[in-house]
C-alpha cells in the first residue's frame, strides 16, 4: 500500500515534470493515481511543496502547503525553531530506529498520543492513536505517565495539558503545528461578539429561566475561548456529541452562538429541525456580524464564520461522481463538510464515526470517505476486503498535521531521554480553571 508520503512525492515530481517554462501544467498532463481512485478524474497534490520537508518552511509566513495554504494566519502564531542537522539529515531509516531506541528507554514514563490524520511513520509508534476527544480522555486516564507527546496541533496539545496532572509535561513535537480553523476565532473577537450580543439581548433569563445566549465551542479552538466558555455558562462540544450539547444548551438558554465551526453547526442544528434562516452567520470584522437586529433575535444558532479547509474541499459533484462510477457506493462524510454535501451523503459523523462505519462494512463493499487523506489511506490498507477511497481526488492532507515528521519525534523524545522538556505547552491556571468548567462539561454530555 502506498503511503500517503509517497503519493505527494510521486505527484509533486509528475507536476514539476510535466509543467511547462511558463510554471502552468500542460493541458492533458497525466497525473498521478492513487492504488483506488475515481477512473473518471485526473489525480495531482494540492501543491508540490508538500513534497518538501517541513523545516524548510516551519519559519515562513503561513500554514504551509497542504489544504490550508490560502488561510489568512495570525501574526502571533507559533512558530518553530530549527532542529539539528542530525536529524534534518537523517534517513526514514535511522529516524525509525532513534524514536524506537528512546521510546523503549522511556518505558511508561512517556506516552506518545497520535491523532487520526497524522502520518503513518508517526502513528505507528502512538501509544494511543484517535481524534482529539479521544486523546484529551487519554491523557486524562494515565496519570502515570510524566509526559505526553502529542503528536497533533496546538489546540489539541492545550485540552490535554487541562485534562492532564499539574506535574505532567505535554509537548508539541512542532510548534508550527497549529489549525487555521482554530485561528478562526481570536479570544478578542469573541468577547467583542459577546458585548455586542449582551448589548442587544441583555442578561436577565427568560420566564422558563433561560439565559439570552449560550456560548459553545468546538473542540477545535484555543484554550482562551474554552476559558470563556467556562465562565459564560457554556460548553465544548465535539463532532460527535454535538447534537447532545445543543440539547443542553437550549435547557439553558434561548440561543447558542457556536463557534468557529459553521458547518458543524449548521449541519448538527438542521438536523435538530432549525431552519436556515433561523441560523445567521455571524462575521466578527462586521457590526452585529453583518446581521439585522431582527435576525439575530429571531435565531436559534448564531454560526461564527469559521471552516475546516480540508472538509471545505469536498463537493456534492465529487459525490455524484462517485455514484457514475460505483453504483451503490456508500458516501460518509465528516460533519465539518458543507451541508449540502453531508445532505447529499449516506451518513454523517466524527473520526471515530467513519473508522466504525468501515469496520462494520460487509466484505465487497465500496465506501468514499470525505475526510483528511491520511485517514482515508489507512483505512483503505487496514481493510483490503473493501474498496475505501476518498471523495477528493486530489492529494491535500491537513497542512498542520503534516508538519509533525519523524525527526521532530526522535528530536522530542531524544532530547527527553537528555532530562530536557522541549515545546512544553503550559495553559495559564487561571485560562485553564475556566477550560476545565467547559470540557467536564462536555464530558457529561454524553450521546
Amino acid at each position: 500500500m502506498t503511503s500517503v508520503n509517497e503519493l505527494i512525492r510521486a505527484a509533486a515530481a509528475r507536476e514539476t515534470s510535466t509543467r511547462p517554462p511558463g510554471g502552468a501544467q500542460k493541458p492533458g498532463a497525466p497525473a498521478h493515481r492513487r492504488p483506488i481512485a475515481l477512473r473518471a478524474t485526473g489525480l495531482t497534490s494540492c501543491g508540490t511543496g508538500l513534497a518538501e520537508d517541513p523545516w524548510t518552511i516551519d519559519r515562513e509566513e503561513g500554514y504551509g502547503p497542504g489544504a490550508s495554504v490560502e488561510d489568512p494566519i495570525p501574526g502571533d502564531a507559533p512558530r518553530q525553531g530549527p532542529l539539528p542537522a542530525e536529524y534534518t539529515e537523517a534517513s526514514e531509516e535511522e529516524l525509525h530506529a532513534r524514536i524506537v531506541a528512546a521510546k523503549e528507554a522511556l518505558g511508561d514514563r512517556v506516552r506518545i498520543l497520535g491523532h487520526f490524520y497524522q502520518r503513518d511513520e508517526i502513528v505507528q509508534h502512538a501509544d494511543f492513536v484517535g481524534d482529539s476527544f479521544m486523546l484529551a480522555q487519554a491523557a486524562k486516564s494515565h496519570p502515570e505517565a510524566e509526559a505526553f507527546v502529542f503528536c497533533g496541533v496546538h489546540f489539541m496539545a492545550e485540552t490535554a495539558d487541562i485534562l492532564s496532572g499539574p506535574d505532567q509535561a505535554v509537548i508539541l513535537p512542532n510548534l508550527a503545528a497549529g489549525c487555521s480553523m482554530a485561528d478562526m476565532a481570536t479570544i478578542e473577537q469573541v468577547e467583542d461578539c459577546w458585548r455586542e450580543l449582551v448589548f442587544e439581548f441583555g442578561v436577565e433569563p427568560d420566564a422558563q429561566g433561560r439565559q439570552p445566549v449560550i456560548p459553545v465551542t468546538y473542540m477545535n479552538s484555543s484554550a482562551a475561548i474554552k476559558a470563556f466558555c467556562g465562565r459564560n455558562g457554556g460548553i465544548v462540544c465535539t463532532s460527535s456529541n454535538a447534537r447532545t450539547v445543543l440539547e443542553w444548551a437550549f435547557a439553558r438558554g434561548q440561543r447558542v452562538v457556536f463557534f468557529p465551526d459553521q458547518h458543524l453547526g449548521r449541519n448538527t442544528a438542521k438536523a435538530m429541525g432549525i431552519t436556515e434562516d433561523e441560523m445567521p452567520l455571524w462575521r466578527p470584522h462586521l457590526p452585529l456580524g453583518g446581521n439585522t437586529t431582527q435576525a439575530l433575535r429571531e435565531s436559534k444558532v448564531i454560526l461564527w464564520n469559521g471552516f475546516c479547509s480540508v472538509h471545505k474541499r469536498f463537493t456534492v459533484d465529487q459525490i455524484e461522481r462517485a455514484r457514475a462510477e460505483f453504483p451503490g457506493v456508500r458516501v460518509i462524510v465528516h460533519p465539518e463538510c458543507p451541508a449540502a454535501v453531508v445532505e447529499a451523503a449516506d451518513g454523517a459523523g466524527s473520526t471515530e464515526y467513519i473508522r466504525k462505519e468501515i469496520e462494520a462494512a460487509a466484505p465487497g463493499s465500496v465506501i468514499a470517505v470525505g475526510t483528511e487523506i491520511n485517514l482515508v489511506n489507512r483505512l483503505q490498507e487496514q481493510h483490503p476486503e473493501l474498496t475505501v477511497f476518498c471523495l477528493d481526488p486530489v492529494v491535500c492532507p491537513c497542512s498542520t498535521m503534516y508538519r509533525i515528521h519523524p525527526a521532530y519525534l526522535a528530536w522530542t523524545l531524544e532530547s527527553l531521554l537528555a532530562g530536557e522538556i522541549p515545546n512544553r505547552i503550559v495553559v495559564a491556571d487561571d485560562v485553564a480553571g475556566d477550560s476545565r468548567v467547559a470540557l467536564e462539561r462536555m464530558l457529561a454530555a454524553r450521546p
